[in-house]
């Protein structure tokens, strides 16, 4: 029988986490919990969703002890792990990291570019609060960070908090990889074996293997060649392209994958390599931000507020997400010793033989009780490899510029950053930025 183990959501007003908690619930024969404790510094927005997953778990898991609290020691005390998903600044700070770059005809993008640059200053802080709360409360738990900006996240806990059991994850290539399934017939991106390297929201696969070591690649090249990770005429079941923005997203994948073929991109490269492109079939005034706002947040507080009106989930269309399962497979690997084979951020240390050892990459990695062991990619191509240490540049200036309250570091990051065409445009962003994030970032001189 498996240990049964406690875990804290940080950043319990997300949107995303009735999904962890449908997923968790679901797993509970992989990952069984003794306690699920929901922190945020949000009372009244987590209220609304800890409210509606409290009778969930009351349905469904009577046996796990459920806590919502804003008190760091409630909420940290005696856990194995902190799964933390936080926004700094909520959707309306992400909706100015958005806009005002788009202001200058740049890209203006959550995690890319400028956008990111911000929603990194701004991460910083409360990530590496998080992990004092539980280095403080329990330090023998693992925090498992989906917050973003993941790279700048993650440079930041390397260089700040060297010592702290963290590990940076990202959904985005599992949501990929389900594409990837569906292409060619397979019924899970888990049924996928692959080599990949890069940095997050940016990198590339060299190798796609099913488990019996065919290769997938030939005939997903030829379909991303011709429909990206998109649908062919035949229709594609994957809930994430019902959006316009995102389907329009990965079929932008077959211009990217047209700049090297010999390699399947991340589609977030398409804001470093036809940014121009972003930037014309974006609406200055109306983004990303708030398109979640008006469905994601809205369907799920709505649904939310639904629940706890009946009294009853019976009904629930609230469900478990792909990011919740990749959560899940990492704090059970890490749990039970099941040597998942996983993407995750890491600092290199010779897994990219020809990049920095200090840079954090994003490579697959087996996890086991002992925690996470890259596996080698090897030396990589020119192309990939300027294009990685420019934006490896980009996140240090970050983590730089905010550690030394640095504005001439920032104004290099922006400059740096491929989606930004001049130091003088960089400039004009970075003050608007700045002018903005007053209550959230560090005072810059």
């Amino acid at each position: 029988m498996l240990e049964k183990k406690s875990v804290v959501i940080a950043g319990g007003g997300s949107t995303y986490t009735a999904g962890i908690v449908m997923m968790l619930i679901n797993n509970q024969d992989k990952f069984p919990l003794k306690s699920l404790k929901f922190y945020d510094n949000d009372f009244e927005r987590q209220k609304v969703v800890a409210d509606a997953c409290e009778i969930i778990i009351r349905e469904r898991a009577p046996e796990i002890e459920f806590v919502a609290t804003t008190d760091p020691e409630v909420a940290f005390k005696d856990v194995d792990f902190v799964m933390a998903h936080i926004r700094q600044g909520g959707l309306k700070m992400r909706e100015m990291d958005e806009k005002i770059p788009m202001k200058y005809d740049v890209v203006g993008q959550e995690t890319c570019g400028p956008g990111g640059i911000a929603y990194g200053m701004r991460s910083i802080t409360g990530v590496v609060e998080l992990i004092d709360y539980m280095e403080e409360y329990s330090p023998n738990a693992w925090m498992l960070n989906y917050s973003n900006p993941a790279s700048i996240v993650a440079e930041a806990t390397r260089v700040m908090r060297p010592n702290a059991k963290i590990i940076n994850i990202c959904d985005m290539p599992v949501a990929i990889k389900q594409g990837m399934a569906d292409i060619v017939g397979l019924k899970s991106g888990n049924d996928i074996v692959d080599r990949y390297y890069g940095l997050n929201h940016y990198g590339w696969w060299t190798e796609i293997l099913d488990k019996d070591g065919n290769d997938l690649m030939p005939k997903l090249k030829e379909h991303v060649k011709e429909y990206g990770y998109g649908p062919d005429t035949s229709g594609n079941d994957n809930p994430l392209l019902m959006e316009q923005s995102w389907m329009d997203t990965f079929t932008k994948a077959k211009d990217i994958y047209a700049v090297d073929p010999d390699t399947l991109p991340n589609t977030y490269l398409k804001y470093y390599l036809y940014p121009d492109y972003v930037v014309k079939h974006t609406d200055p005034n109306h983004t990303r931000a708030n398109e979640v706002m008006e469905n994601r947040e809205k369907n799920v507080f709505t649904e939310c507020r639904n629940i706890t009106s009946k009294g009853t989930a019976e009904d629930t269309t609230l469900e478990a997400g792909e990011h919740a399962e990749f959560i899940v497979q990492l704090a059970g690997a890490l749990s039970y010793n099941t040597h998942e084979r996983m993407l995750l951020i890491v600092e290199n240390n010779g897994a990219i033989a020809n990049i920095e050892n200090d840079a954090m990459v994003e490579v697959p990695c087996i996890v086991s009780k002992r925690g996470y062991e890259p596996l080698a990619m090897g030396k990589i191509p020119t192309f990939q490899k300027g294009m990685i240490e420019q934006q490896v540049s980009v996140e240090k200036l970050v983590v730089q510029a905010y550690m030394e309250k640095s504005y001439q570091k920032l104004w290099k990051a922006l400059t740096l950053s491929a989606t930004v065409p001049s130091a003088g445009v960089a400039k004009l962003i970075l003050d608007d930025l700045q002018e903005a994030n007053k209550e959230y970032w560090p005072e810059l001189s």
